[in-house]
């Protein structure tokens, strides 16, 4: 094993040489936090793969085909799905609205008074993503190393906190850039051909296995319908995408750019469900699915190989939590933290800190950095302590969508909606969810159905009967929309390709 650690210690290394790289380039709140909003295409499009696929697409997505077999494919398939459709239809103008959080746009359209009820949503799901990610470093130490589970988590959540703390989202932008040819090498051009090939090739795993294991829709409508409603939903609102197209240098970056992580990410779903099923050929009783992805890396891949596969699980690991971990930290500083701090709700508006000085920029920075520290802090602690993944993050997705997806694409949407009806589908989604997850169980599939129609219904009979949105505030969100009156850029010139 000594060429598989090395391959994993340079990884970790680079990760950390990347966040001290980062340090000296973040001197300011947009550079901190949104890159300065200058990636190209390429850089773009990686890092957004990068973050849409973490431990549980690459670990669990194996874990799937093991179970399922192809159409194990679906849950990783409809976060792709979702990628495409925020690129497509509304990454141009998240892009062009030049704020920080989900809630600024918020309070852009609604004028000033969604904030902090949303922020709170907002910030127990990026919680909750960032735990669930960090979770997953003690089943890849575990491999690597036979390391105790508190010491494994604590050993990459400090990597993670360490390098993000340095240098924000230019050190997630590198490192995730750097995760992402890990991943497409190790998962798609090697572990993937070595799988089936082991396996005998497609026409012995279909010889092996029960035809169901081949059929697109075996893993069943319902759940099917779960993953788009979840998983798809969830990728047009969650702060953690948002804050990436937040990084594109113009808004036709955020559009193909996306486009084109999106269709990796179809790619990468048929992949992982295909590698699982070929491991239940190989080893048919493993006493957990996702035990599928460690075992057939140990025992079928040689020496090296094996370590940079491992890496490329590490990598998808690490992008989904680091990105999660800022977009935490932002939205507990920018969203909550600062509006209470103040005492007004609206004081937290997209042109934040454009025209301040640079001590003054400096300081932000320096807040902010002290967040991701006490927010890296609070996850490893909680990763801990938490056992259940499946539930943590299914309780994360579900506040997401039945709190906050009415509101954002009705204020995206719908010029009609009004800032009390977009307060009461939060409130009242959000105490649903939680209502109907205690009723029916944390992983049935009635409280995000019935939470998401209950915050639409009063949605729309409480905007509908409250006076229209001031048509100066409307008149601003439009103009932003359009990419005029925005903040400017920190610098102007974009050299990232």
């Amino acid at each position: 094993m000594a060429v598989d650690y090395t391959v994993i210690v340079v990884y970790l290394a680079g990760m950390l040489a990347m966040g001290w790289w980062g340090m000296r380039r973040a001197k300011s709140k947009s550079e901190f936090l949104v890159a300065g909003r200058r990636l190209g295409p390429a850089m773009y499009s990686g890092t957004m793969a990068a973050i849409v696929l973490g431990g549980a697409s690459t670990i669990g997505g194996v874990g799937l085909g093991y179970q399922y077999g192809i159409s194990g494919a679906w849950m990783v398939f409809t976060i792709g799905l979702g990628l495409l459709a925020l690129s497509v239809f509304f990454s141009a103008r998240i892009a062009r609205l030049k704020v920080y959080t989900v809630s600024e746009m918020l309070d852009l359209r609604y004028g000033g008074r969604a904030g902090v009820i949303s922020g709170v949503v907002m910030w127990a799901y990026t919680l909750m993503l960032a735990v669930t990610s960090t979770i997953a470093y003690a089943t890849i130490f575990d491999v690597l190393f036979d390391m105790n589970r508190t010491l494994a988590i604590v050993l990459g959540g400090s990597i993670v906190v360490a390098y993000s703390t340095l240098g924000g989202m230019w050190s997630i932008t590198l490192t995730d850039m750097v995760q992402f040819v890990v991943k497409t090498i190790g998962v798609l051009l090697l572990l993937l051909p070595i799988a089936v090939v082991k396996a005998g090739g497609f026409s012995e795993m279909r010889a092996k296995l029960p035809t169901e294991y081949f059929d697109p829709l075996g893993i069943g409508g319902e759940t099917i319908f779960t993953y788009v409603l979840i998983y798809t939903f969830g990728m047009l609102i969650g702060q953690d995408i948002w804050q990436r197209v937040f990084t594109a240098r113009s808004d036709t970056t955020a559009k193909w750019g996306g486009t084109v992580a999106g269709t990796y990410c179809l790619v990468y779903a048929v992949a992982g469900a295909v590698i699982g099923t070929a491991a239940k050929v190989m080893y048919p009783t493993l006493p957990s699915a996702d035990a599928a992805f460690a075992t057939i890396v140990k025992d079928e891949l040689p020496v090296g190989v094996r370590g940079l596969v491992l890496a490329a699980a590490l990598a998808a690991v690490m992008s989904t939590s680091s990105g999660a971990l800022i977009a935490c930290a932002t939205v507990a500083n920018n969203d909550i933290w600062s509006r209470l701090r103040s005492g007004a709700g609206a004081g937290a508006g997209a042109g934040a800190g454009a025209g301040a000085k640079d001590a003054e920029e400096r300081d932000e920075v320096r807040g902010n950095r002290v967040f991701i520290l006490i927010m890296g802090i609070g996850v490893i602690c909680t990763a801990i302590a938490l056992n259940n993944v499946v539930e943590a993050l299914t309780v994360a997705y579900n506040l997401l969508v039945g709190g906050l997806l009415v509101p954002i694409l009705g204020g995206l949407l719908w010029k009609r909606g009004t800032a009390q009806g977009a307060l009461a589908a939060v409130v009242v989604g959000g105490v649903a969810v939680i209502g109907l997850m205690a009723t029916y169980g944390i992983l049935a599939n009635e409280p995000v159905y019935y939470g998401l129609l209950s915050s639409l219904a009063v949605y729309v009979i409480v905007s509908l009967a409250t006076p229209a949105t001031d048509a100066a505030v409307l008149a601003a969100w439009r103009e932003r929309l359009a990419g005029r009156g925005a903040e400017p850029l920190s610098e102007p010139v974009p050299v990232h390709q």
